[in-house]
């Protein structure tokens, strides 16, 4: 969950009774607005990422990363290896173990991450082989380290295995080069940064791309643009391939709805940015977190954990973290987020973001009392 600054604009915009409700009418046809809207988010998904097609959305990233694993499944017939990054989101990892735990036919493989917080590519090449149905990787992952695809792609593609790549912040991909762009064939991830509120962890939105040669695969919803019988522009649901719409051992998943008005949220927040104003936005995030992180190092005696390029996330070691945690709630500060709960071997780590919203006298709050002043 992260905190971004939000135009206004955004909020009145889904306040409009016209577009107030997740859901999309069961005579879609008749709402061309809702429909434009969706449209417009899918066009503006796969101009952010680099991909050719996008779904209308999903519930969450979570879900979104489970049901890409599933798409390559079925892509992938007869393959029965999915390789996942522990550098992934460990929630992510979790769902998606979930998914998949009844599938007698799939083995979920484990990479290790290096010293530099990233996969680690030597012990993929080595595991991989023709069984290997896809590779998922975050970008950037749960310690903020921006993955280099490039070796990643070129193992995936030697094994003719599907490269997946999962954002939980997608601001990122403002400034970084885009996952199409690396060769991704799957491109998911988590839209709560772009428009929507914290509002105590919910709601967001699952974002859904993919190269076009796989969109008879893809789950959920997809709008198209046609042309009626008078000549007319118009917006339809098309590739319907839902368990409410055929046979559901024929559907390409079980999500039956979209988070349709968080979507719109998210519309209405790129569309308001623009292209420059989205990679200023992103360049202001990456700036003040380097600061800051320059600053904890230096000032207050704080230890970089991993030595990969971050964008607005960084781990830091903190001796005697838990000790310490109870001095900061008391001056109302969440410095960031203790890794030991998913990470054994991180014991003193702490994941800490920075964003526009964080001010200098908050930052400079925050290096005070780690030095102890």
């Amino acid at each position: 969950i992260y905190h971004h600054v939000i135009p206004s604009v955004v909020d009145a915009i889904i306040s409009r009774s016209e577009f107030s409700t997740s859901y999309t009418p069961y005579q879609p046809e008749v709402s061309q607005g809702t429909l434009q809207a969706i449209y417009e988010f899918q066009t503006l998904m796969c101009q952010l990422t680099g991909m050719e097609v996008a779904n209308a959305g999903l519930y969450d990233g979570a879900s979104a990363a489970a049901e890409a694993v599933l798409m390559a499944r079925r892509i992938q017939e007869g393959r029965r290896r999915i390789f996942l990054s522990r550098a992934l989101h460990p929630q992510y990892r979790s769902v998606i173990a979930t998914y998949l735990k009844n599938l007698s036919d799939v083995e979920l493989v484990e990479v290790p991450f290096t010293a530099s917080g990233g996969t680690d590519v030597e012990f993929l090449v080595r595991a991989m082989d023709e069984k290997a149905t896809c590779v998922v990787a975050g970008y950037p992952n749960f310690f903020g380290v921006v993955e280099d695809l490039a070796p990643i792609h070129e193992a995936c593609v030697r094994l003719g295995t599907l490269l997946i790549t999962v954002t939980a912040e997608p601001l990122s991909l403002a400034l970084l080069k885009p996952p199409g762009d690396w060769g991704a064939d799957i491109a998911v991830g988590e839209g709560q940064s772009l428009g929507i509120p914290m509002n105590l962890g919910g709601p967001g939105f699952g974002f859904f791309t993919a190269r076009k040669k796989f969109v008879r695969s893809m789950p959920g919803r997809l709008v198209g643009e046609t042309v009626d019988s008078e000549g007319r522009r118009g917006f339809v649901l098309t590739l319907s391939t839902r368990e409410q719409h055929i046979r559901r051992e024929k559907a390409t998943s079980n999500i039956c709805t979209n988070q349709n008005l968080c979507a719109l949220a998210a519309t209405a927040f790129m569309a308001t940015l623009g292209k420059s104003g989205m990679r200023r936005l992103a360049e202001v995030n990456a700036i003040r977190a380097h600061e800051t992180r320059a600053r904890l190092i230096g000032e207050a005696g704080l230890v970089s954990v991993f030595s990969g390029t971050f964008f607005n996330e960084f781990v830091l070691s903190v001796h005697g973290l838990q000790r310490r945690l109870p001095h900061f709630t008391a001056q109302k500060i969440v410095p960031g987020i203790p890794l030991v709960r998913w990470y054994s071997e991180l014991e003193d780590s702490l994941l800490v973001y920075v964003t526009e919203t964080n001010q200098k006298e908050e930052i400079e709050q925050l290096v005070r009392t780690f030095s102890g002043n």
